[in-house]
């Protein structure tokens, strides 16, 4: 069984040491939240830029069965999206992410299109409903796959395309690496530089930083031997916590290079265009627009870091001041939180979300 919980573990990990944070109620979220994308109300009626917005888009860990059925019962345009995934892939994903099992959607190559399924079904609603449009944000950005659900969002690959890749990538992650061969962990409390020293602690086989999540919460990847040795060995460079994740395959490392050559492959084939806005790269945490960057990042993505700390950072260092997590979950609205403390959030995931971004 494929499985790739990394971001909703370290959200339970994180929620024991400061769940008070992570809990905001709707209300103070809807009002952090005035006035709608883009635009702010003045008493003459003229529009006005309002306070800087990102959409993000979660990555693997935040899958439930169930996810997205309220929307596609509640919104037909929600409906619309997973019907066209479903027309895309050739199979009923939509009756696998309502209706289960949790063993199969957790496979690696469900799991990826499904996300992403909910979340452009979300993104979807809140532009018919909310009257939002991407463009008049200052950026997406996404955590791991979810780097593909932003470009879908921002029109630069279209709905069936993205699902497709999205399908390949999981097959392809999957393959790269014999199950048992590979591992990953998560160092909680510790920050990249003693990450690295415990990783250089060690020897034999491969271990490299996987994932940047937040002040404190480090993933590593690579061959399983290694990857314990470096977590028996982690307190000593100040982590609190090392914990081995239940994943099938080492993400993110030089290990899943087969992975990349085949995304390589297909994404040469995918038609990409310019983003409506700009894409904040996991692998550099810089701006990206450009299509043929896009389709480079894209492959480096594969084997390269989830930069989220610094992708977060370089987004409120040019003044981003809201984040949008779109889809499933709340995983990167607490890592957000972590970030960027003050930084107005919220969830668009579910009906009631919608109605309450409408309504602020």
């Amino acid at each position: 069984m494929a499985q790739y919980d990394v971001e909703r573990r370290l959200s339970t990990i994180e929620s024991l040491d400061s769940g008070s944070e992570l809990r905001s109620s709707r209300n103070d979220k809807a009002r952090s939240f005035l006035p709608s994308a883009g635009v702010a109300a003045n008493p003459g009626g003229k529009k006005e830029p309002a306070m800087t917005r990102a959409f993000i888009f979660p990555g693997q860990g935040s899958q439930a069965v169930g996810m997205g059925k309220a929307l596609a019962d509640a919104f037909p345009v929600a409906r619309e999206v997973f019907q066209e995934v479903d027309d895309a892939l050739g199979q009923k994903l939509s009756a696998l992410m309502w209706d289960g099992p949790m063993e199969d959607l957790t496979l690696t190559a469900n799991t990826q299109p499904a996300l992403m399924a909910h979340s452009m079904a979300a993104m979807r609603v809140l532009e018919k409903e909310a009257g939002v449009q991407v463009s008049e944000a200052q950026f997406v950005a996404g955590h791991s796959l979810g780097e593909y659900s932003a470009l879908c969002a921002a029109g630069a690959i279209s709905l069936s395309d993205t699902a497709k890749l999205l399908r390949i990538r999981g097959e392809a992650m999957q393959a790269a690496v014999p199950v048992g061969k590979g591992a990953m962990a998560a160092l909680i409390g510790v920050d990249l530089e003693g990450a690295q020293k415990a990783i250089d602690a060690t020897d034999g086989g491969v271990c490299e930083i996987a994932n940047d999540n937040a002040p404190g919460q480090v993933v590593i990847s690579g061959d399983k031997e290694r990857v314990e040795a470096v977590c028996a060995g982690a307190k000593d460079f100040g982590a609190k916590i090392a914990k081995l994740l239940p994943v099938s395959a080492p993400f993110h490392s030089s290990l899943m290079a087969p992975a990349a050559e085949r995304m390589a492959e297909a994404l040469a084939a995918a038609q990409i265009d310019a983003p409506a806005t700009t894409l904040i790269a996991n692998v550099t945490a810089k701006a990206a627009t450009s299509p043929n960057d896009i389709r480079d990042l894209l492959v480096k993505q594969v084997t390269g870091r989830v930069r989220w700390t610094e992708s977060v950072t370089a987004m409120t260092d040019a003044g981003c001041e809201s984040f949008v997590e779109v889809g499933a979950g709340k995983v990167l609205s607490g890592l957000v939180k972590r970030i960027a403390k003050g930084t107005a959030t919220m969830n668009v995931g579910e009906p009631g979300d919608i109605d309450a971004f409408a309504k602020a």
